[in-house]
């Protein structure tokens, strides 16, 4: 299927490994142009190098910003390459696993300013623009987590959900007409170095080892298996084509069939 987006021009967060490099392939594959950011240097330099030559010969460019995109600096750095992107996808590592008893106010605010108040700032700055061309499309890679919370993920938890309340709003607001959508990716289990870890917290709280509670994760996937940053992408590649235009302010779950909900 064409998407129709081959020369359109994206920004993709987090965009040096996992999901967001997923993502970011996925879209250079269509033709997309593709601006990466992320906090490690000499990974994104990597990621940026096999992302052109994904790209191969549909003409589009990659090019990347070393930065952190939950500073106003790395927000700064990032847009001074321009402010006229067509698509965004937002994305940032998401708080760290543990016991709600240790998180202070400081845990808190990260918290919520990595997984909420960035990706609003984001959309701010690149949503009208994009109603006033006509074609808008915004990702935001948060977590299954929203539609069914893991206790040891409470960070998470708490500010992806507020993030999710702030979408559900904006998302139907005038901009909607206007040929924006904005949508939310929520991903379950996928195999990548964030899942590692969760998983290692798991092990640490339970006094399992980590291939025990790995393996023990699988099996309750109805797909037992993880999914993998490949597929994940493709999703998000369709939530900004063109035929995905009649679907925003949803949270599209990718993770296997394990949420065991009807709605």
């Amino acid at each position: 299927m064409d998407l129709g987006i081959a020369g359109k021009t994206a920004l993709v967060c987090g965009a040096s490994k996992g999901l967001g490099y997923g993502c970011a392939e996925a879209l250079v594959r269509e033709g997309v142009n593709v601006v990466i950011v992320a906090r490690g240097a000499e990974a994104l330099e990597a990621a940026a190098k096999k992302l052109t030559e994904a790209a191969g010969a549909s003409g589009s460019f990659v090019k990347h910003v070393a930065a952190d995109i939950t500073t106003e600096a790395g927000r700064a750095a990032v847009f001074a390459l321009g402010h006229d992107f067509d698509i965004v996808v937002t994305n940032a590592g998401g708080p760290p696993p543990g016991d709600f008893r240790n998180w202070d106010r400081e845990a808190w605010i990260k918290a919520v300013d990595a997984n909420m108040l960035t990706p609003i700032e984001l959309i701010k700055a690149t949503v009208d623009g994009m109603a006033k061309r006509g074609y808008g499309r915004i990702v935001n890679i948060t977590s299954s987590s929203v539609k069914s919370p893991i206790d040891i993920l409470g960070l998470s938890n708490g500010a992806r959900s507020g993030l999710t309340g702030f979408v559900a709003g904006v998302a139907r607001t005038a901009v909607a007409a206007q040929g924006v959508t904005i949508n939310n990716l929520l991903p379950g289990s996928f195999d990548t170095d964030r899942l590692k870890g969760t998983m290692a917290g798991a092990a640490q709280k339970s006094g399992q080892d980590f291939d025990t509670v790995w393996e023990a994760r699988k099996k309750n996937i109805p797909a037992k298996r993880f999914g993998t940053p490949a597929e994940f992408g493709a999703i998000c590649a369709f939530l900004c084509s063109m035929q995905a235009g009649y679907m925003t302010g949803q949270n599209i779950l990718a993770d296997g069939g394990a949420y065991p909900g009807t709605y």
